[in-house]
């Protein structure tokens, strides 16, 4: 299994922690199979259009709008009672958990990996309550995106992924 990157996002919609392992596989064998249009091709003979790599900004934002939609149609098409626990695309897998406090953990992996609801669960205990909620140098909020800053939950983060998900 592949840990590509792991996202904490407060009640306030803002993105407080990221961390990226490994980069999301492009697609290349998918679209290679498609027909090419006239529009992808350019004159000097290359197919195809690169896109220009997302700010980590930019891509919490991306990832945090995905959770944000998908938790809200799951929510209207199932009722309150319903919860969005992951997403699959061909390419990668999105992982949701949330709090009772609105605290929300995102990890996305390779499409093989089982559910990782019980591990996302077990970072917000043993990691981020233990780390960063009991920590009285850590503020309670995080205003302007101000994040987590802790270097104990980011090692304890990086030998959790390394040693109990791999």
């Amino acid at each position: 299994m592949v840990v590509y990157s792991f996202y904490i996002f407060d009640r306030h919609t803002e993105c407080i922690y990221k961390r990226r392992w490994h980069h999301r596989p492009l697609s290349a064998s998918s679209k290679a199979s498609r027909p090419l249009s006239e529009a992808s091709e350019i004159p000097n003979g290359v197919t195809g259009i690169s896109r220009p790599a997302l700010s980590a900004e930019d891509d919490a934002k991306l990832v945090f709008g995905v959770v944000f939609s998908l938790r809200n149609m799951v929510r209207k098409m199932g009722g309150d009672d319903d919860n969005f626990l992951s997403y699959r695309t061909s390419q990668y897998r999105m992982h949701y958990y949330e709090t009772a406090t609105n605290i929300k953990f995102v990890m996305i992996t390779d499409t093989r990996s089982n559910s990782m609801r019980m591990a996302l669960h077990q970072i917000y205990v043993n990691l981020y309550v233990e780390f960063v909620v009991k920590n009285p140098l850590s503020p309670a909020e995080h205003p302007g995106g101000i994040g987590v800053d802790n270097e104990l939950f980011e090692e304890g983060l990086d030998q959790f992924v390394t040693r109990v998900l791999l």
